[in-house]
């Protein structure tokens, strides 16, 4: 998506950006500048984005849910996050309306891509996240979300669920609103990819 190899931001992509977010021209500009210093193929790898996670977590297991940031990320599917896609998806989990941060908590538990949510996909997710909860903060946690299993019923319960089991993105508005107010370990990780992927600018 984009010619982020080249050493200058394309008008195209800069107004398409501009438009797509609340960012300025100044904010891309220098955020692009800082993404080629640090990105020099213009691409974000996922070997490289769960290290940009390790170092904000770096006593927890990062891993999974970087990969899963990861892929929710990668709008084309090609592997790789190009300048686009980083912006986009920093406006969506940082600035963006509540609606565009459904849309990405929909595409980070829609682990297949197939356009449904099941409770598996739900308690992967989960897993994903405690992995980063250091064990003494989990211990904070309210009786009824303190393990991954817990919270994914949780989770789940606020769905509509349908006769299949799966949900789709229409009927997942109050279940995600849930997610993204529950607490602890996901608003950090929004703030630690708000910070690091800026590239300390």
């Amino acid at each position: 998506m984009g010619n982020t190899t080249s050493s200058a931001l394309s008008k195209e992509i800069l107004e398409d950006l501009k438009l797509s977010t609340k960012f300025t021209e100044n904010e891309i500009s220098q955020w692009y500048e800082n993404f080629q210093k640090q990105c020099p193929t213009g691409r974000i790898t996922p070997e490289e984005f769960e290290q940009i996670y390790a170092r904000f977590f770096p006593d927890s297991d990062a891993k999974s849910y970087a990969r899963h940031v990861f892929r929710s990320f990668d709008a084309n599917d090609d592997g790789t996050l190009d300048f686009k896609e980083y912006i986009i998806a920093l406006h969506m989990t940082s600035t963006g309306k509540t609606t565009r941060k459904l849309e990405w908590a929909f595409s980070l538990f829609d682990v297949d891509k197939n356009g449904y949510i099941n409770k598996t996909e739900v308690t992967e997710i989960c897993q994903a996240i405690f992995k980063l909860i250091p064990k003494e903060e989990q211990s904070k946690l309210p009786e009824d979300e303190n393990t991954p299993e817990k919270r994914a019923n949780k989770l789940w319960a606020y769905f509509e669920k349908k006769d299949n089991g799966k949900e789709n993105n229409t009927h997942a508005t109050h279940a995600f609103i849930l997610y993204i107010k529950l607490p602890a370990v996901h608003d950090r990780s929004l703030c630690s990819y708000h910070y690091v992927l800026i590239l300390e600018r």
